[in-house]
Parts: structure tokens; sequence; C-alpha cells
């Protein structure tokens, strides 16, 4: 984990654990919580420089309600932030639900989530019909989900060869997700990583599923 991740992951840590002791400066920490938002989607674009100096204001705010006696939260050192695991979560994501969220939640508890998103190539031939949404606006939509760090494409061809990018601690599969976690292992081993695979729980609600969305809207609209 890089200098500029380590701010992000210990701002959020920091955000995850304050406690407001005057409901006064609550937009003081909501302003941090935004400039944390932006942190991250900056970072997962690649703009690392702007990244840090966005978390750098909202560690400035958090100081300042500290000193002032606002909230309490506790900063990490940066050697007990570093070792946070790296966590890989993959998808489509083609139209978010609270399915893919609980997901990505579930990712974040674990650590420091990347997720790759489909080409899509391997998009279209996983789920069996035509992608509407770009890979590209997918990617762009999932930055700015708060349980997610950096998103990263995915590339056409073997889905096996993003572990080599990623470099990942742990790969947390989907519920629904039809690869094995015998087979992440297999392909994880081959590219000599240690990888930990773990399967995430399933969400229960009534569209927590793409094509249960999809279809929804066509009979709504073909009604």
């Amino acid at each position: 984990m890089d200098r500029v991740a380590v701010y992000i992951k210990n701002l959020e840590e920091a955000l995850s654990t304050l406690v407001l002791k005057d409901p006064a400066y609550r937009d003081v920490v909501e302003l941090a919580r935004a400039y944390l938002k932006d942190a991250k989607y900056y970072y997962s674009v690649g703009d690392r420089e702007t990244a840090l100096a966005t978390v750098s204001y909202a560690e400035g705010l958090l100081d300042a309600l500290r000193i002032i006696g606002g909230a309490e939260f506790t900063w990490k050192k940066p050697s007990e932030v570093k070792n946070t695991r790296r966590v890989m979560v993959a998808g489509t994501f083609e139209i978010l639900h609270p399915g893919h969220l609980a997901y990505l939640r579930e990712a974040w508890k674990l650590g420091y989530v990347t997720a790759v998103v489909s080409s899509d190539q391997n998009a279209e031939r996983f789920k069996g019909r035509k992608i509407v949404i770009p890979q590209s606006q997918r990617a762009e939509v999932l930055s700015g989900v708060y349980y997610v760090h950096r998103v990263v494409p995915g590339g056409e061809g073997n889905i096996y060869d993003i572990l080599d990018v990623v470099k990942p601690d742990v790969v947390l599969l989907g519920p629904n997700q039809r690869v094995s976690e015998d087979d992440v292992k297999r392909e994880a081993a081959k590219r000599g990583l240690n990888i930990e695979v773990l399967r995430a729980s399933y969400t229960q609600c009534e569209l927590c599923s793409t094509s249960k969305i999809i279809e929804k809207i066509l009979r709504t609209f073909n009604a």
C-alpha cells in the first residue's frame, strides 16, 4: 500500500470511529467525509497529488476538531495501516443495487478494497447477453462508492490475469459468482500468489439482482 493509500485508509478508519462531542460541528465532520470521498475518487483515477491534497484537508479539519474538544477519534500509526490486507472484488457492476453495496461493504470490513470491473467482452460472455453500460462508465460510477478504495478495469481474455496486477491478499467472491474458490486459489498459485479466498454472504431484497431489475423494467414499460 503506497503512502497516499495509507493516508486515505487512516482517515477512513478515524472517521468510522469518530465520536462527535458537540452536534454544532456535524457539518465539519461531513465536510471531512466529502474530502475523503474526493480523495478516493482522485486516487482511483490515478491523480495521487490531488488525492493527497484532499485527504490532507480532511485531516486538518479533524485535528482542529479534536484540539477544541469537538470530537474524539484515533489516528493509527502508518505501520498499522500498511498492514491492512489488500482485498480484491470483481464483477460487472452494470446496475448498482443493494446486493452490490452489501458485497462491497463486506470487502471493506476486511481491508483495502480494489474493485475490478469486468470488460464488456468478458461481461457479455459470463452474462450471456449484451452489456448496455460500457466498462468505462461502470468503473466511473463504482469509483464513487464509499467502500471502494481503487477501481481497476479488467482486461479481455483470461479473467485471472488481473491477479498479477492487483496482487491481493484476499479475494472476496460474490455470493452468486460462478467462479469457485478452488479455481481462484489454483490460478493464484500459478502466479506465485498465496491468497485467501472467501465467499460473500447472500443479501436478500426484492431487487438485489441486475437481472431482476432488467426484468422489472421490461415488465413495467411493456405493460
